[in-house]
Formats: C-alpha cells, structure tokens, sequence
C-alpha cells in the first residue's frame, strides 16, 4: 500500500458499515480519503474520529447522494477545486440500498425498483465516469476503480423480495466487463476490479427488512463483518501493477447459498 499514500481515494456511502471500514482502512494508510454519504451526521463523525488519528491521511466528508446527477457532478467539482485533493486516484463504489420488492406481488413496485437502479447503478456509473475524467485531466495511469458488489450479481436468491436487487447488481458485474474492454480499448494503464461478498452483518439488512428480521438473518450462521470487505480491499489494491484482480467473490463459510 506504500505506493498510494498521500493520493487521493473516493469512498461512496462512506458513513457506516463496509464503506466507513474501507475509508478508516485508506486513511490509516496514508491517504486522502473523500467519504461521501447521504448522512452527513454519520460522516462528520467519521471525519472527525479519522483526523484525530496520526497515520498521515485524513478524511473530507462531502454530502452526496450518488442516485442524484447534479448532486454528484457538485461532489466533482468539490475535489477538483480543494487544493488539498484535485485528484482521484482510487474510486471505491460502495453505495448501495435494497428495498423488498417483489417483481409480480406486494405493494411495491416501480418507485422502489426505481431507486435501487438509481443508487446501486446508475450513482455507480456516474461516479465511475468522472472519476475516469479526473484521473485522465490529472495524468493518472495507474488508479483503480473497485465496484463493491454482492453475490447476488453472480447467483439469483430464492428470496423473491430480492429480485430486483439482484439484477441491479448483475448489471453492476456486466458494467464491470465493459469498463475492462473500455479501459483496454484505451490502452489505460487504469485496473477495475469487483468485490462481491455474501451476507454481511451491517446495517442493510434492517434497512432491507424490519430490525427482528435482520437481527434473526445475522444470528443464524457467522457472517462477514465490514472489515473482511476492506482487506479485500486492501489485497486487491495491493497488487503489482501489472495484476488486475478483475473479481473477488467471499462468503461466510456457513453460507449455503
């Protein structure tokens, strides 16, 4: 990790569980983190809790919600103009939400359906793209854009509620090959890589489901915790440059599905 100290990383969704884990991790190790998160309560606080640390990097928090354009274009400009930052060298796409949301039954529908693309992909291409624009404005061949995924973007639940979350997150392992083509088609020296971990004890759940059931989820086998994602992380930023973990796929080891 030596070499990507005192550079810049982006972390989405950045306030709580993988992505606050991921952006203490970055910081710790010398670099300028940008935390992003519709809970700017969650993310001062991180803020606050990583620059009272010695490790040589620090966080600036900004307001974002990735599903809104303007929202994240103002976020860019944001980086571009801090004098500190102006740069991206990593972008960590972490945001992402589940509504249950059945395709044929229930009482939700295209509102719901709606935002999960909203959030899980489109804020992840967009985010995606203008970081791509500031590495190429800046010079940068060696960055490294990490899309935190899910196993369900490789295998489909039977829990029908998920449906649609899922083929959110297939999308986001499609877009993940396109880039690929794209950055090789542009002869880029910059790597892609996904992360697709099963059932993590965070905060998603209950905002999946009621708080009884999310408990009951994580009570019945041993999951991930936020900290297995960010060595993950870690590992596939670690590699030598002319290594592209292009996919990491983890699960607990009870799992069954």
């Amino acid at each position: 990790m030596d070499r990507w100290r005192g550079r810049v990383a982006l972390v989405t969704g950045a306030s709580a569980g993988i992505g606050a884990s991921i952006a203490r991790a970055l910081a710790e190790h010398g670099m300028k983190v940008v935390g992003c998160s519709r809970n700017t309560a969650n993310i001062e606080k991180l803020r606050e809790e990583i620059n009272s640390k010695t490790g040589g990097g620090f966080v600036t928090a900004i307001p974002c919600d990735v599903s809104k354009e303007e929202e994240v274009l103002a976020m860019f400009e944001k980086i571009r103009a801090d004098p500190n930052l102006g740069r991206v060298d990593v972008c960590i796409n972490n945001a992402g939400l589940a509504h249950d949301a059945p395709i044929l039954t229930g009482d939700t529908g295209i509102k719901e359906w709606r935002h999960m693309f909203e959030v899980n992909v489109f804020g992840l291409l967009m985010c995606t793209k203008e970081s791509f624009k500031l590495m190429r404005e800046n010079n940068i061949d060696d960055g490294h854009i990490i899309l935190i995924n899910s196993m369900s973007g490789i295998r489909q639940v039977k829990n029908k509620g998920g449906h649609c979350y899922g083929a959110t997150k297939f999308a986001v392992t499609a877009l993940r090959e396109g880039i690929r083509n794209e950055l090789r088609e542009l002869k880029s020296g910059i790597r892609i890589s996904q992360i697709c971990p099963g059932l993590v004890e965070t905060e998603f759940a209950s905002r999946h489901y009621d708080k009884a059931h999310a408990e009951n989820v994580y009570s019945e086998i041993k999951c991930l915790q936020p900290d297995d994602i960010k060595d993950a992380v870690l590992y596939v930023l670690s590699a030598p440059r002319h290594v592209e973990v292009n996919d990491v796929m983890m699960r607990p080891t009870q799992q069954v599905f």
